[in-house]
């Protein structure tokens, strides 16, 4: 067997493992069973959807819905915005000031300070969790939303700065040094001329950040207190003593979808910019 058919053969098998599961996922999330199989169908439903909207009445009538909490778990979903409305301007703000540091300010110091800004991105979700959790107590903040933006902006930074710096180390210096002998200030290059170089690495960032807010469990499980996101409520429904309800299942189909339909319109508005004459 030649190498390029064993190659092909790891390829298709590694597809297999990763997608298989997530193909099971959504075709259980239309069976009228619970907790979710696809090996016993007990027939097509769409209301492990229609959760979301259904009326009361018809809530409190099916016997696996009403024993889920639909308000909170809202709740948590509205959670999940106000902390990345947080997370992710102050990761950026964070990240580039980080990143401006490490490229522009050339000192013996820059191997030491890589290593300690890139440090909670390499420790345990768990130790940073639970060192918001601690530190903050001590100041006397009570955990909740702030000690979850505190610990997930401790490392989610980190994301930002990689990715800024990769960018603003592409950047011709030449052009901040013209500016500045033209007399330009610092904040008016660094405005006019390094912010716009910037932009795409920035959305980049943001995008990175934003995920990593929405998915992360961890940290912010140890972080909450008695607070929740929608991490945090989505595993504790997994840990149902009866198994998870299929609603689990319906909302990574949504997530995979909504992702699926992103990747597609980026990769057609990329493909109509290049088809563009003088693009």
């Amino acid at each position: 067997m030649s190498s390029n058919r064993i190659l092909t053969l790891y390829t298709w098998a590694f597809l297999a493992f990763m997608f298989t599961p997530l193909l099971l996922m959504i075709v259980a999330s239309f069976n009228d069973i619970s907790p979710p199989s696809v090996t016993h169908w007990n027939g097509f439903t769409t209301k492990w959807y229609r959760f979301f909207w259904m009326p009361e009445a018809e809530l409190r009538a099916d016997p696996v819905l009403r024993a889920l909490d639909r308000t909170r778990l809202f709740g948590c979903m509205a959670n999940t915005g106000t902390i990345m409305a947080v997370v992710v301007p102050l990761s950026l703000l964070l990240g580039l000031s980080g990143a401006v540091m490490l490229t522009r300010w050339q000192s013996r110091a820059n191997g030491l300070l890589w290593w300690l800004l890139l440090s909670p991105m390499l420790a345990p979700g768990v130790v940073l969790g639970l060192s918001a959790l601690v530190f903050w107590g001590r100041l006397g903040v009570g955990a909740g939303l702030f000690t979850i933006v505190i610990a997930q902006t401790t490392f989610i930074a980190s994301y930002a700065m990689l990715i800024l710096m990769a960018r603003l180390q592409r950047q011709p210096v030449e052009l901040e040094e013209a500016a500045r002998d033209l007399g330009a200030t610092p904040f008016h290059t660094f405005r006019r001329i390094t912010l716009p170089f910037l932009m795409p690495a920035l959305i980049s960032a943001a995008v990175i950040a934003g995920l990593a807010s929405f998915e992360n469990y961890n940290t912010t499980m140890f972080a909450k207190g008695g607070a929740c996101n929608f991490a945090t409520e989505i595993g504790a429904m997994s840990r149902n003593p009866n198994g998870h309800p299929p609603v689990i299942n319906a909302i990574g189909t949504i997530i995979i979808v909504t992702t699926v339909v992103a990747a597609l319109a980026h990769a057609w508005a990329r493909r109509r910019e290049s088809d563009t004459p003088g693009a």
